[in-house]
């Protein structure tokens, strides 16, 4: 029932939502997000002074009154999501405040709880002339955002007070300890980045938070892989360190990954030496690593490797426009030139399959709906290898991978394939 209501309720919340909220929503991510806080703080003439806020309990204390008031969806079903509580070790627990818990429309519910505060800001001045002076500007992730100023004097006794009385309305407010007032060239860390103001320049790196939970989730893991096999460690540890790469790459984040590969590699190489306490270190180096393109010191067995943090070169991210909706025909040719780009980024150093993804038009040809890194594709052959078929281009095709399977169960009952379709 969530799921049907929520097919209706996301195009209402994209149309009525912040242009600089950037979670919980298609088409947007933590990245835009950082871009948007380069672009406010990363001029000459920026605002020097951040208003770092954190809601308390954001999803558990959202006042259901409120909700059922402003949602425009069922007022009944609603309020039974909200009043319907949950049960642990058979006993059941009301629920008199916050969104459905674990429920897939509560991201939404809060999205559309917050939307809002970025106009209540524009409020705060009368004229176009002070609205620039002040240089107030919003940029939300959920229920994490900042608010720039153009002085903390601004910040403390204007926006403040506003984002306060904003809050309580829905039942919410802000955590004390997490909520404060920064100068720029102090620094402050937003989504496991450090933001700060040094030397003429903005620097937006891992934050020693962020980094500190990855080296200890690395070694972790090899702690409980002591009596493990070099390449089940591999298999381990691979989705991790490429996952923590992707996520910071857009940024500056060369330095971090030099220092955080020279502090995996001691985890690895204490790791082989507990596994062999009587060899000697030349015989431990020699049988679990390789050198590989000019770089020595590379964990790898037979075609297995680990990868290095530094092999993930920058990769800028195009922000997206604040004003751009994915349910508006409008947009359509933009969010499928941001597609492509995404997907040429996605299969970079792949020409056969990016040439292919270009060639289709980014459709699979069975359903005739995108392939995105989300649906994941299957490289088909409509002549099997083992008919003869060649690894040739003209003989290949990206599929869905569910397609994929559709394609090979009707095959068997004899209907048409994917020869059929033009590719």
């Amino acid at each position: 029932m969530q799921a049907l209501h929520l097919l209706a309720l996301d195009p209402v919340a994209e149309t009525t939502g912040d242009a600089h909220s950037y979670g919980f929503r298609r088409e947007r991510s933590t990245a835009d997000a950082i871009e948007q806080v380069r672009n406010v703080l990363g001029r000459k003439a920026s605002p020097k002074w951040v208003l770092e806020g954190d809601i308390k309990g954001c999803f558990d204390n959202i006042s259901h009154d409120w909700l059922v008031a402003n949602v425009c969806m069922d007022k009944g079903i609603l309020r039974k999501w909200l009043k319907a509580g949950f049960i642990e070790m058979g006993r059941l627990f009301p629920t008199n405040a916050g969104t459905p818990q674990g429920g897939i429309i509560s991201p939404v519910l809060a999205n559309i709880a917050l939307d809002g505060l970025q106009r209540e800001l524009e409020t705060l001045f009368h004229t176009v002339r002070q609205a620039r002076a002040a240089k107030v500007n919003l940029v939300r992730y959920a229920d994490d955002f900042v608010i720039t100023g153009s002085s903390k004097e601004l910040l403390e006794n204007e926006v403040r007070p506003l984002v306060e009385k904003f809050l309580a309305v829905r039942g919410l407010a802000l955590s004390e300890k997490k909520t404060k007032i920064t100068h720029v060239t102090e620094g402050f860390d937003f989504l496991g980045w450090n933001v700060r103001y040094f030397k003429r320049m903005l620097l937006t790196r891992p934050s020693k938070k962020n980094t500190k939970a990855f080296l200890d989730k690395i070694r972790a893991a090899l702690g409980g892989l002591k009596s493990a096999a070099q390449a089940e460690v591999i298999e381990k540890l691979t989705p991790v360190i490429r996952g923590w790469a992707n996520y910071h790459r857009s940024q500056m984040a060369t330095l971090t990954f030099s220092k955080c590969d020279h502090q995996i590699w001691q985890a690895l190489w204490r790791w082989a030496c507990r596994r062999h306490p009587n060899k000697g270190k030349r015989w431990i180096k020699q049988r679990y690593f390789v050198r590989l393109k000019g770089r020595d010191w590379r964990f790898s067995e037979k075609d297995k490797l680990l990868p290095v943090l530094r092999g993930y070169r920058k990769r800028p991210h195009v922000k997206i426009k604040g004003e751009a909706n994915p349910y508006d025909p409008m947009y359509d040719e933009y969010f499928s030139r941001r597609l492509a780009r995404k997907m040429d980024a996605t299969l970079e150093g792949r020409r056969k399959l990016r040439w292919l993804w270009w060639w289709q038009e980014g459709l699979c040809p069975i359903c005739e709906q995108k392939i995105t890194r989300d649906t994941g594709w299957h490289l088909h052959h409509i002549i099997k290898r083992s008919q003869r078929g060649s690894d040739k281009l003209t003989n290949l095709v990206l599929l869905h991978p569910n397609c994929h399977m559709q394609h090979h169960s009707t095959e068997k009952s004899g209907s048409a394939g994917v020869s059929m379709y033009k590719c």
